[in-house]
């Protein structure tokens, strides 16, 4: 594509390359039309230019809306429609409650190509029907066949770039402990966390209380996740009074007293430092700490919809997590950070 100014008589039938105002201020035409006589006439009547900078596509060029449509189309994968394409650009939305999953090396990739830009959520994004999850915007009006080609030849290397994992319905069982005395304010408190599951498409199946007073605690705990596990849920969420503080501490053990294994007791994330993720066979048992009851975002966020999705994961996830990890407090902390002396 030739991108530069051309005198009026010359610039019929190439693209305008920048929106233009009359006298009173208001648009007079619109960048990315393909000028005619009358709009040449109209500029120079109304503006007095001699010359207006304008597009001209070559014999190879692909015209900004096919291009992005092209591209769209080679990225998107499961669960994922296009929208447009308008003024060189093709969005892609979801057709299902799920988590978005992105090829973040061949997104890189692609971007490098000069005209072109996809930007998409961040990967493993839980997302809700509609939401838009990827935009290819391409930056000049046309783009060479031979650069669409070589995208599209990346997009299609392995699986789609961009595309969504369906959440179905998971039986998720919930098991508080603590004091006795708090058994129905931890109902009230950890109301989020309930809402968190239920808005990712799975339901409570059953909610526990286990006291936590003496030793007995944790053997009581080991044999009702033995329990749980029996009866086939999908997910184990453990909540209490007192988030998990050491990786001996109640939960953990019970954990592997009940034959499972802890994958990581504390995380690089901020709400959110003491969580704990083990597995009792294929079934995940997520310690959440106490940001659980704050609607704000936290590290049950990121790490709920990956479960419910059936993502298997262990203690590398967590440790990528701490670049961006440190997230705005919240109010439901012994000591938010900004009282730390």
């Amino acid at each position: 594509m030739i991108f530069g100014p051309l005198p009026l008589e010359a610039a019929e039938g190439k693209i305008l390359g920048h929106n233009l105002a009359g006298p009173d201020g208001k648009r007079l035409l619109r960048k990315g039309r393909p000028l005619s006589k009358t709009d040449i006439e109209n500029i120079r009547a109304a503006t007095g230019r001699q010359t207006v900078y304008v597009a001209l596509l070559e014999p190879d060029d692909l015209d900004e809306n096919t291009a992005a449509q092209r591209i769209a189309s080679a990225v998107m994968g499961a669960n994922t429609r296009v929208i447009g394409p308008s003024a060189g650009r093709v969005n892609l939305q979801t057709t299902a409650l799920g988590v978005v999953r992105v090829d973040i090396d061949r997104l890189n990739e692609i971007n490098q190509f000069e005209g072109v830009t996809l930007a998409t959520l961040a990967n493993h994004t839980p997302v809700a029907p509609r939401k838009i999850t990827a935009t290819v915007k391409i930056i000049p009006f046309a783009l060479p066949d031979k650069v669409v080609t070589a995208v599209e030849t990346i997009a299609r290397r392995h699986a789609p770039i961009v595309s969504v994992d369906s959440l179905s319905e998971k039986c998720v069982s919930v098991i508080f402990s603590g004091s006795p005395s708090i058994k129905d304010r931890l109902l009230k408190d950890f109301a989020p966390l309930f809402e968190r599951i239920e808005n990712l498409g799975s339901k409570i199946q059953q909610v526990d209380f286990i006291p936590l007073e003496d030793e007995s605690g944790e053997s009581a705990l080991a044999e009702m996740l033995e329990q749980r596990i029996r009866e086939n849920g999908d997910l184990i969420v453990l909540a209490g009074e007192t988030a998990i503080m050491d990786r001996y501490d109640i939960a953990p053990r019970a954990v592997e007293r009940a034959g499972g294994r802890v994958e990581c007791v504390g995380v690089p994330v901020d709400p959110g430092n003491l969580l704990m993720l083990g597995y009792i066979g294929p079934v995940p048992v997520l310690g959440v700490p106490g940001c659980a009851r704050s609607k704000k975002t936290n590290i049950v966020d990121w790490v709920l919809p990956r479960l419910l999705a059936g993502d298997r994961l262990a203690r590398y996830d967590f440790i990528r997590l701490g670049h961006g990890g440190l997230l705005e407090d919240t109010r439901h902390r012994p000591m938010p950070r900004n009282t730390v002396i």
